[in-house]
């Protein structure tokens, strides 16, 4: 067996199989995405396949793609066959981008992740935030997310410089010390006898349909989930709330919704497609082409001073336009202010 030391600097061998150690440069990151920085030349196809068939394994054990690698795990990756350049159309490069920064230091990076960016690459997605933000920043020794927003999500989104850093928050996010919340605009009506707020409690079981896309569901042995939904603003047929996260699951603020029947307006998974096709056509009033979910406050403990930290991130134009929109279809031409997070 080859053992192999930088793994950032170097790729797996393809005629035999290989123990990778995890170093800083690894340590939390999704074993996904570490077979695809690793396997240069291997389709992406390929990397799940192996997962999925158990022939990658971590300290001995099978892994699912979602897995988190810790610093010192051993990764052994079978024998792969690595196309030759002229065997397969080469990968684009990464391109760089600049997000909005709200926060840095030392230790952390906090940026507003606008709507329809991955934050890694993976499932499709030849690359994500991660991926452009260490292109961007090739001086950095450490850059790893330190959770993640869906994909169509926009909003607060950290990333962690040290691997210190990264350690005490995910602990903090484990001891459900930090406050998430978001807004999302919601099709439907908020009943009368749950008040101003909200909490559903349905446990949620993550699945995969049959081509291979990562959905969730209400389950009863599925994983305990705990979500506090406020109500901000209504309107006929729509409603403006803040979802409240005390468990950080799959999801979970799109699957509680979809049960209380009251999807996301533009949620293309869960919600309801044919309001979400006549929001999008050109001239719809109101009108709207995204999902209207957006974290918009988060708060923490500093992971290196102790300090309390409080971000915060505007709702985004398009968002805001709808609920003016909707106040205007309500009151007539007087739109009322909206919440800017």
């Amino acid at each position: 067996m080859k053992e192999l030391g930088k793994i950032s600097q170097k790729s797996v061998a393809s005629d035999q199989v290989s123990i990778i150690e995890i170093d800083d440069s690894a340590a939390g990151q999704r074993i996904d995405n570490f077979l695809l920085r690793v396997c240069k030349g291997v389709p992406k196809s390929h990397i799940y396949r192996i997962l999925r068939s158990g022939e990658v394994r971590v300290n001995k054990g099978r892994v699912d793609a979602q897995h988190r690698l810790e610093l010192g795990d051993l990764v052994r990756v079978p024998p792969i066959r690595v196309a030759q350049p002229n065997e397969a159309i080469a990968q684009a490069p990464v391109p760089t981008a600049h997000f909005k920064i709200i926060f840095e230091d030392e230790h952390l990076l906090v940026i507003d992740k606008p709507a329809g960016v991955a934050v890694h690459g993976g499932s499709g997605v030849a690359f994500g935030v991660i991926e452009q933000m260490r292109e961007a920043r090739p001086q950095a020794k450490f850059l790893e997310l330190v959770h993640r927003l869906d994909r169509e999500t926009s909003g607060i989104l950290m990333l962690a410089k040290k691997r210190a850093a990264l350690v005490n928050l995910h602990e903090q996010i484990r001891e459900n010390k930090m406050d998430k919340r978001y807004y999302a605009c919601v099709h439907g009506e908020w009943a009368s006898d749950w008040g101003r707020r909200r909490a559903v409690k349905e446990p949620l079981h993550k699945y995969l349909t049959a081509d291979g896309e990562r959905r969730v569901r209400v389950q009863p042995d599925g994983l305990a989930s705990h979500t506090i939904f406020n109500l901000i603003d209504r309107w006929p047929e729509y409603a403006l709330l803040e979802a409240e996260l005390k468990t950080g699951r799959t999801h979970q603020i799109r699957v509680h919704l979809q049960h209380l029947e009251l999807p996301i307006v533009g949620d293309a998974k869960y919600g309801d497609f044919a309001l979400n096709k006549a929001l999008a056509r050109a001239n719809a009033k109101p009108g709207l082409k995204r999902m209207f979910l957006h974290a918009y406050r988060l708060k923490l403990t500093h992971p290196a001073t102790g300090a309390p930290l409080q971000f915060e991130a505007p709702l985004p134009d398009e968002c805001r336009s709808f609920i003016a929109q909707l106040n205007e279809l309500r009151n007539g031409s007087h739109p009322e202010t909206t919440p800017h997070g």
